[in-house]
């Protein structure tokens, strides 16, 4: 145990700041910004949200040329943001379907000749889109997420475990080299899964006893079929502090079972693909999530829907993106807070009499690359629907994908205008069926 600390408190300490120099990044000093931004009187915090949103939009209208032009078209001049943040209203809602046809004409124009950092929207709330971030966007999102984690006691010094995919083929030796230094200095373990099976299950806690983390970090969907798989045996006990959920929605009943079973907190946190996280409980409400307002730019529609326009990348700005999730938007002492949170729906589904989650199929597919969306149709032998992107080989794809399932998942390639919506309000979801409403 001495020797753990002294290891994690070396790694926090001294490899942190080498490895973030030696690989060009900011963190630290994006996270000291942060620091002291929320030590600022609410009211002078926001006025300076408020510019950065003006010097945002005006930025975006100069340099970005799907901007450029609503800009033009709509004759909104960015500079009176600056004295009322509510013109802001005068530009329309950003949705993922502008962003699939605008396509490069959302980049910044010198985009060619820069470092783009690529991300993939999980597609719970709809069909899945590439978001792209320059260094400076990926810094300040990692800032965030350790200033968050900071406001539940997890500094760099103790230990996290986080919740990953187990994909049935092995990294290359390069990308295995580079997790394992990320994971060493940032005093991380991985845990990988890839079903609900019982002896999966049992995998699982047995590295979540041996590392006893401060904080575990996933999916809720994971921890709670881990929780209930382990209160069917009286086990279960004291093995972590904190649990952080995230990519799915957290329900109240997953919340109080993971809770109850690891003795724990369990702490919500919202973010996204196209941001980062832009939202975290607030002290122990478990309703209640503060936006990082000088991060994102929060607003909902008339419907409940969030919108938000991002602060920090000028790669890819978004501005007044719905981003398919429903909320209550409030602001209180300390800034904007997300309440009634809806959205982020993932389902299970069985192949070959094994349960999984739709985020790891998800991840798999991802890992093959140039598959733009897939859904499943659940039945004895499933029907994996995929969307290609222009241009990729369907045999190739279906060859690799039979590797891994072999004969118990049916492949069938369809055209975006054959992607299925269920439900009254026309919902995207992965998992087709007669009992998704």
């Amino acid at each position: 145990m001495v020797w753990r600390s002294i290891r994690n408190a070396t790694a926090n300490r001294l490899a942190y700041p080498v490895v973030e120099r030696l690989a060009g990044r900011k963190v630290r000093a994006k996270l000291a910004r942060l620091n002291a931004a929320w030590a600022l009187p609410d009211v002078e915090r926001r006025r300076q949200a408020g510019l950065a949103l003006a010097q945002t939009v005006a930025w975006a209208g100069a340099a970005v040329p799907y901007y450029r032009d609503l800009f033009a078209r709509l004759r909104f001049d960015p500079q009176r943001l600056q004295r009322d943040t509510a013109y802001l209203g005068e530009l329309p809602y950003l949705s993922k379907e502008i962003i699939r046809t605008e396509g490069t004409r959302l980049l910044r124009e010198d985009y060619a000749n820069l470092v783009i950092h690529r991300s993939r929207t999980g597609g719970s709330t709809g069909p899945s889109i590439e978001i792209c971030y320059d260094q400076a966007a990926v810094d300040w999102s990692s800032a965030v997420t350790r200033h968050a984690r900071s406001s539940i006691g997890k500094h760099g010094a103790l230990t996290e475990l986080h919740l990953a995919s187990r994909f049935p083929e092995v990294f290359p030796l390069k990308d295995r080299l580079k997790e394992a230094v990320k994971c060493f200095v940032m005093n991380r373990s991985n845990a990988f899964i890839a079903d609900f099976e019982p002896s999966s299950l049992d995998t699982l806690w047995h590295q979540i006893s041996r590392l006893k983390p401060y904080l575990v970090h996933g999916h809720p969907s994971t921890l709670f079929h881990l929780a209930r798989h382990l209160a069917a045996r009286g086990g279960g006990g004291r093995m972590f502090t904190v649990f952080e959920s995230s990519g799915e929605l957290l329900q109240a009943y997953q919340r109080e079972t993971i809770a109850r079973v690891f003795e724990c907190r369990v702490v919500d946190r919202y973010g996204l693909a196209e941001f980062g996280v832009v939202a975290y409980q607030m002290d122990d409400e478990p309703n209640a999530l503060r936006v990082y307002d000088g991060f994102v730019w929060p607003e909902t529609t008339e419907e409940g829907e969030i919108v938000l326009t991002g602060l920090t990348n000028r790669m890819m700005p978004l501005i007044r993106y719905r981003t398919g999730d429903l909320a209550t938007l409030t602001e209180r002492a300390g800034g904007h807070v997300l309440s009634n949170l809806v959205g982020r729906v993932h389902d299970l589904v069985s192949i070959d009499g094994k349960a999984y989650a739709t985020h790891y199929i998800q991840d798999l597919l991802q890992r093959v690359g140039g598959i733009a969306e897939f859904q499943i149709v659940p039945c004895q032998r499933p029907v994996l629907r995929l969307v290609l992107e222009p241009d990729r080989d369907p045999e190739g794809i279906r060859t690799r994908l039979a590797g891994w399932w072999g004969a118990t998942v049916q492949v069938e390639f369809i055209e975006p205008a054959a992607i299925k919506l269920t439900g009254e309000r026309g919902k995207f979801r992965h998992v087709l069926s007669d009992e998704i409403p």
